[in-house]
C-alpha cells in the first residue's frame, strides 16, 4: 500500500514508458506510477526496490509505504512536502504533520529529511539517504505555512500557527490601515487576522459565518459551481459589518472570483469600506508540486496588476504581503530552504510543457 502527498512532474513520461512495456493502469493517479515502478524493479529486496523506484520519479512526494513486514517513509530530495516520525508505546508512526500524533498520543521524534528513507520493522527504525547528494536541495513549500498545513502543526521546526500570526503582524506593518474591525475569510485567514488585530489594536470580529459542511471553493471545476459554493459556504452578519470600515484577511487570491463575491457580500450587508489584505505574495505561477491551482493563464495575478485586481474584486484597498514580510513571518526556516515557485516561477524541478498547459494524463 502506498500513501502519497505531493505531485510528480514526470509521471506522464514514466507512465507512457511503462505502458509501452506492458503495464496496465487502473487510474489516472500519479501514485499508481510509483506502485508500478516498485513492482517492476529488478532489485533483490523490497527496500531496494522502493529506493530504485523513487530515484526515477521527480517532483513532490512524501510517501508512506506498507509491505508485509515493514513501514517505509520517503521524502523527496527537495522536501517540498512535510513528513515526520513519531513513537507510541507500541511502536513507531509516520505522518505528514505532527498534529496527527496528538490524536493517538504519539511522541514527535523528528522530521524526515529531504532525500531520506526510513524503514520501520521488528528491529526498530533504520534511516538511509537514497538520493544522490547533488540532487538534495531543500525547498519546503512555503504555502504549507500560509494555508496548506494545519495550524496546530510544527513543520521543520516552525510553528504554523505562529507563522500565520506573524503574517498578520507583517501585513499591519506594511499597511497601517485605519479601520473599525478586522475580519477573516474563515477559516484560512483567521489566524493572520488575529495577528493583524493584535498588532494594530483594531478589534477582531466575526462578520462572516461559515457553513461547516461545505468544502473548498477554489478547486471547483467551473465558475458557476464556485459562485454557488461561496454562497452556500459563507453568510455575512449585517449587525457586525454594517457601516464599518473592514480590514478583510485571506490567505491568497487565485482567480479573484471568490474574493469579489465575498467583498460584494459584505457591501450588500452594509459594509462602508473593505480593505483586502492577503497573507501571501501574489500567485503568478502555477504550482506543480501538490497544490491544485490553475494553469497560469487562469491566475489573475499573472495577467493583472494589483490595482486592476482591486478594481476587479471591488475592494477599496488591496495589499499582498511582501516576500520579505513572509520570510520574516516564517523566520524559523531559512529563506534558502523554502520554495516560492508559485510567486516567482523558480521551479527547482523541471515541469514538462504539457503539464504547464494543464495536461496531466491522457487515457487511450
Amino acid at each position: 500500500a502506498v500513501a502519497h502527498n505531493g505531485n510528480l512532474t514526470n509521471a506522464l513520461a514514466i507512465r507512457r514508458r511503462l505502458e509501452a512495456d506492458g503495464s496496465i493502469f487502473q487510474t489516472t493517479m500519479d501514485s499508481e506510477v510509483i506502485v508500478n515502478l516498485i513492482a517492476r524493479s529488478k532489485e533483490d529486496s523490497q527496500e531496494a526496490r522502493i529506493a530504485d523506484a523513487v530515484r526515477q520519479i521527480e517532483g513532490a512526494f512524501s510517501l508512506i509505504i506498507t509491505t508485509n513486514d515493514s513501514l517505509v517513509g520517503v521524502r523527496d530530495p527537495q522536501g517540498f512536502r512535510p513528513l515526520c516520525l513519531g513513537k507510541t508505546k507500541n511502536g513507531y508512526v509516520l505522518a505528514s504533520e505532527n498534529c496527527a500524533f496528538d490524536a493517538i498520543k504519539a511522541e514527535f521524534i523528528r522530521d524526515i529529511d529531504p532525500g531520506e528513507m526510513v524503514v520501520i520493522d521488528d528491529n526498530g527504525v533504520r534511516s538511509s539517504i537514497y538520493a544522490e547528494p547533488e540532487k538534495i536541495d531543500k525547498k519546503l513549500c512555503v504555502f504549507e505555512y500560509i494555508y496548506f498545513a494545519r495550524s496546530d502543526s510544527n513543520i521543520d521546526g516552525q510553528s504554523v500557527y505562529q507563522a500565520r500570526l506573524n503574517m498578520g503582524r507583517e501585513l499591519y506593518n506594511e499597511t497601517k490601515y485605519d479601520a473599525d474591525i478586522v475580519m477573516s475569510i474563515p477559516d484560512s485567514g483567521t489566524t493572520a487576522a488575529l495577528g493583524y488585530a493584535r498588532a494594530s489594536g483594531i478589534p477582531f470580529a466575526e462578520g462572516l459565518i461559515k457553513n461547516r459542511y461545505s468544502g473548498r471553493t477554489f478547486i471547483k471545476p467551473n465558475q458557476e459551481e464556485r459562485e454557488l459554493a461561496v454562497r452556500m459556504k459563507l453568510n455575512a452578519l449585517p449587525n457586525v459589518v454594517g457601516g464599518k470600515r473592514i480590514v478583510l484577511i485571506d490567505d491568497s487570491i487565485v482567480r479573484g472570483t471568490t474574493s469579489g463575491l465575498i467583498v460584494n457580500m459584505l457591501k450588500e450587508a452594509g459594509a462602508k469600506e473593505v480593505y483586502m489584505c492577503v497573507s501571501s505574495p501574489a500567485i503568478e505561477y502555477s504550482c506543480h508540486y501538490g497544490i491544485d491551482t490553475s494553469v497560469r493563464k487562469e491566475l489573475i495575478a499573472a495577467t493583472h496588476t494589483v490595482d486592476e485586481i482591486r478594481n476587479y474584486i471591488k475592494a477599496d484597498k488591496l495589499h499582498y504581503l511582501s516576500r520579505e514580510g513572509l520570510c520574516r513571518a516564517v523566520s524559523g526556516v531559512p529563506e534558502a530552504d523554502l520554495c516560492f515557485a508559485c510567486f516567482n516561477g523558480d521551479y527547482r524541478v523541471n515541469v514538462p510543457t504539457e503539464q504547464e498547459e494543464g495536461v496531466k494524463y491522457v487515457l487511450e
